[in-house]
């Protein structure tokens, strides 16, 4: 399939993991993908993205820069993944830091707000434009020694249905996808008996796979995706239950 044939994407957090899997799902599908991150893609990837670009997405001058310099290279923004986050530190909510509670929300909250934000000018002026936010399972349930993280997402899937609706008749489309954890090096980050109580929770069993989730982000940022916005597409394994 060739979905996205002559448009412009854009992948936060799109050297490694998730992120890499989407921009490359995306590029094998004609996208002409931009990655932002601090880091770099590493050499030799199949599906290499168009460009990479260094963009601190907490920094709404680094957005912004980046942003512009998207638009006088390619010309168009078409499809946005905000995909850049952390997980956090495990721990209760008494005994976590205030430091690492405002990390988290900036890198999985305050910068989703800063994407959506640069972009939403350009997708109004070609009268199209498809947003994907990565929430969570946790956005929807909550979950222990978290909360951060989980108050992040939840904070990312109110974002998305507020600017779905004040978008809604524009042509731009804005969604978010709640996955489950999935097997990337972000499990590095946790206690192996975190992953461990995660697992259990999804009724088939097993860790959502990078590629399973990009394809079903390659649906919600394509033109088939025409009449649904402000959703939280499940990635649950049959965990979730809304």
């Amino acid at each position: 399939m060739r979905r996205f044939e002559d448009q412009v994407a854009i992948v936060t957090g799109g050297a490694r993991g998730i992120g890499l899997g989407i921009a490359r799902r995306l590029t094998q599908e004609g996208a002409q993908v931009v990655v932002w991150d601090l880091a770099d893609v590493a050499p030799g990837q199949s599906d290499a993205p168009a460009a990479e670009m260094k963009v601190d997405v907490t920094d709404p001058a680094s957005v912004e820069a980046a942003t512009a310099d998207v638009l006088s290279r390619f010309g168009r923004i078409d499809v946005f993944v905000n995909n850049a986050g952390i997980n956090g530190p495990v721990a209760d909510v008494e005994h976590y830091d205030l430091a690492d509670w405002k990390r988290v929300i900036d890198i999985d909250l305050t910068a989703v707000f800063l994407c959506c934000r640069a972009v939403i000018p350009q997708m109004k002026a070609q009268s199209y434009g498809r947003i994907v936010n990565i929430a969570s399972i946790a956005g929807k349930e909550g979950v222990p020694g978290i909360a951060a993280y989980a108050s992040a997402k939840a904070g990312v899937i109110g974002l998305t249905k507020s600017l779905a609706k004040e978008l809604i008749r524009t042509g731009i489309l804005v969604n978010a996808v709640a996955p489950v954890m999935v097997e990337t090096d972000l499990l590095q980050q946790m206690t192996p008996e975190h992953v461990t109580a995660s697992k259990a929770k999804i009724p088939m069993g097993r860790l959502l796979q990078i590629e399973e989730l990009a394809a079903l982000v390659a649906f919600v940022a394509s033109p088939e995706n025409s009449f649904t916005t402000g959703v939280a597409y499940d990635a649950s394994g049959g965990r979730g239950t809304y």
